[in-house]
């Protein structure tokens, strides 16, 4: 039988203080009753001595001080999890909102989960299509990475986010594919967004969405990428699927943590944000990955918003460390209404090597993405060089390089939201702009791969 604490000794905003609290640890759930017969729930967030600091899901509106009973349940938050959560829409706490009932559990687990241990990871290979070209050309996403997408306010990376999930699955069909979406902090027309977005695009029966809104508890914007990873752990290492976790937003969740960690009274350090920012980003990123031995895995794009589009900000400077690589989202692109606004030459995919080429998807993709890394590189050296002394003064290769970089950003970068490309499609629209360019600036790519796919009215002699 669980003991009842009578009454609260503090209510400070969306946390309250028992004192006289003994057996608890951190991170234990509590129920805290009303007097007028309502439940509440709550974590445990702090505690000295007998001293319990509890923070609230559902606030602290008409609580006092008095009438209220309060009872550990000696387990962290966990999560209800069958085969039934795809197609299922959640809350951030994992509680159901589409109106269809609770989950019949097969199991439950804890949210707070645990990084894979480096000694069981298996390396990550293959790769993963989005059918965007910008991404599966030049920072091509591979089965277990973490590859985070980093945007900028009034940006479209929500869009990008349906998109990628609309699209992205395994070409060479090893395995089920499933996508866990976690959404923080977003408004009511944002998550009315994605409900519409995916359901019109037929992924919703194998899609899990967490939904957190904007006026939701910072403590339920704090678990809900726990929960949605525990969900992608459960799905990757019990049911054998190839899962792909996309969360949005990051820096909603940063926010939550530093408003968290003020409330509790802990020293601030870069721009507010409590000095643990990094070990806490890093012990939800590490739980993406590949098991040995385990048929699944779970791969993880975590986009985040750049304060005033700054790239040094802890937000993005701390994720940068942890994952392996990044997809760089440019606002003069996007105010060209060129979408998506994918910023090429910042961007890249650490393990891309790995997963391209024969066997896995040709063999001139990684010859090709240099070519075009190149290629482009030097268009933004001819256009620095032409805003001084114009565009007529400029060589012919250096002409070439203008068109090749106006047709890259409008065929190539510029991509409609429904279209999805396949990775031949891709290739070989690479290709096709090489051909802009005189066959003697084609020096990353050998005469037998020129010969095999250029076309045949090809780059200039």
């Amino acid at each position: 039988m669980r003991i009842q604490y009578l009454g609260i000794n503090e209510i400070n905003g969306p946390l309250i203080v028992l004192e006289g609290v003994k057996g608890v640890s951190f991170d234990e759930m509590a129920e805290i009753e009303l007097a007028n017969g309502q439940v509440r729930h709550g974590r445990i967030i702090r505690l000295e001595g007998d001293r319990a600091v509890i923070q609230m899901f559902e606030g602290t509106n008409e609580m006092s001080l008095t009438g209220s009973r309060t009872s550990f349940t000696g387990k962290p938050m966990t999560l209800d999890l069958s085969e039934e959560i795809l197609g299922r829409v959640f809350d951030g706490a994992g509680r159901p909102t589409d109106g269809l009932g609770p989950v019949y559990s097969e199991t439950r687990r804890d949210v707070n989960g645990a990084a894979i241990n480096p000694v069981a990871r298996k390396y990550p290979s293959d790769y993963i299509c989005t059918g965007i070209s910008s991404i599966d050309m030049l920072m091509t996403l591979i089965r277990g990475q973490k590859l985070p997408i980093f945007s900028g306010s009034g940006m479209p990376h929500d869009r990008l986010a349906v998109q990628i999930a609309a699209g992205a699955g395994i070409e060479n069909g090893d395995g089920d594919f499933a996508i866990v979406f976690a959404a923080m902090g977003v408004k009511n027309d944002v998550a009315d967004f994605f409900r519409r977005e995916f359901k019109k695009s037929g992924v919703a029966q194998s899609l899990v969405m967490f939904l957190n809104l904007a006026n939701d508890p910072i403590i339920e914007r704090i678990v809900t990428p726990r929960c949605a990873l525990t969900a992608a752990e459960y799905l990757a290492f019990e049911l054998g699927k190839q899962v792909l976790v996309i969360m949005t937003d990051i820096s909603a969740y940063a926010e939550a943590l530093r408003e968290l960690s003020a409330s509790k009274g802990e020293i601030p350090a870069r721009k507010g944000y409590p000095g643990y920012l990094y070990s806490d980003f890093a012990s939800l990123y590490e739980r993406a990955g590949m098991i040995k031995g385990k048929k699944g895995s779970v791969t993880l794009i975590p986009i985040l918003t750049m304060p005033n589009d700054d790239i040094t900000h802890p937000i993005p400077d701390l994720t940068g460390y942890i994952t392996e690589g990044q997809i760089v989202l440019d606002r003069t692109l996007s105010q060209s209404g060129i979408y998506p606004p994918v910023s090429v030459l910042p961007s890249l995919s650490r393990l891309m090597k790995d997963g391209i080429g024969e066997g896995f998807t040709r063999e001139d993709h990684a010859a090709l993405s240099n070519q075009l890394f190149a290629a482009y590189a030097r268009v933004t050296d001819a256009r620095s060089l032409a805003s001084v002394i114009g565009e007529e003064e400029l060589s012919n290769a250096d002409k070439a390089y203008i068109r090749f970089g106006r047709e890259f950003e409008a065929r190539f970068i510029n991509q409609p939201a429904g279209e999805r490309r396949s990775i031949e499609q891709t290739l070989d629209l690479g290709w096709q702009l090489l051909t802009l360019l005189p066959r003697t600036e084609l020096s990353r790519v050998s005469d037998e791969l020129i010969k095999k796919y250029l076309p045949k009215d090809g780059a200039e002699k």
